[in-house]
């Protein structure tokens, strides 16, 4: 199993990953603090980073997401957030979600939150938003989401989140407009308390291909083996 994430390729096999990582928090009071829910291998995370942002809590519930997030990050996520108390996680002031987008997709059973365990995590995200009170989040999701059963999903997760006191701004962007060689659409959350004048950026496309991001020199066996099929992709 392979992720691309910080501008290298992380092969992570199961028998390679035997040391376990014991969470740590953080103790500077001068920089911002953050969690990363839902956190994959560290889309989130890295964005943390490149901003001064002390990440001081992590959770994913896959095993294989968790063990790329752990060689890249030096720390090991909590497991399935339905069984974490809010009260167990260390204060902070930005949460970002990047809750499990199934239940809204088009390639998924477009079920929302009749979905009775993916659909309903986003309510795991609002329970620890209301414990906590952070300054901002950022949620991701699909872009179906912004149309499933009408619009009806969307406005109950605008609403719930209004009502904890949060201005509440949305859109659905392409990381093709951002640096990517991928055409992604994907559906931005941002809940904010302050009073700041907060815009999504507009992206502009710059025509970046896949061969601008791969590196021309590699270690890597150069064959790829599909079952009976073996390509070179060299």
């Amino acid at each position: 199993m392979s992720y691309l994430i910080q501008d290298k390729l992380m092969m992570i096999e199961e028998e390679d990953f035997q040391r376990e990582i014991i969470y740590t928090q953080k103790n500077d009071n001068q920089r911002l603090r953050g969690i990363d829910l839902f956190c994959g291998i560290g889309g989130f995370r890295l964005a943390m980073e490149r901003n001064n942002i002390d990440c001081v809590f992590s959770s994913d519930i896959d095993s294989f997401a968790q063990k790329t997030y752990a060689e890249n990050f030096g720390e090991k996520p909590y497991g399935d957030i339905t069984k974490i108390d809010a009260s167990e996680i260390p204060s902070f002031d930005i949460l970002t979600a990047g809750f499990p987008c199934q239940p809204f997709s088009y390639s998924g059973l477009n079920q929302g939150f009749e979905d009775k365990t993916r659909g309903t995590l986003f309510f795991d995200v609002l329970r620890i938003i209301e414990y906590h009170q952070p300054k901002m989040f950022f949620l991701e999701n699909v872009k179906g989401l912004k149309s499933h059963l009408n619009g009806e999903t969307l406005q109950i997760i605008i609403k719930s989140l209004e009502e904890q006191g949060y201005k509440v701004k949305w859109k659905v962007l392409n990381s093709l407009d951002f640096g990517l060689p991928q055409a992604r659409e994907r559906w931005y959350c941002v809940g904010y308390k302050e009073d700041i004048d907060f815009q999504f950026p507009e992206g502009k496309r710059k025509g970046v291909i896949l061969k601008d991001i791969i590196d021309e020199e590699s270690n890597n066996n150069e064959k790829l083996k599909l079952g009976n099929w073996e390509t070179n992709y060299n």
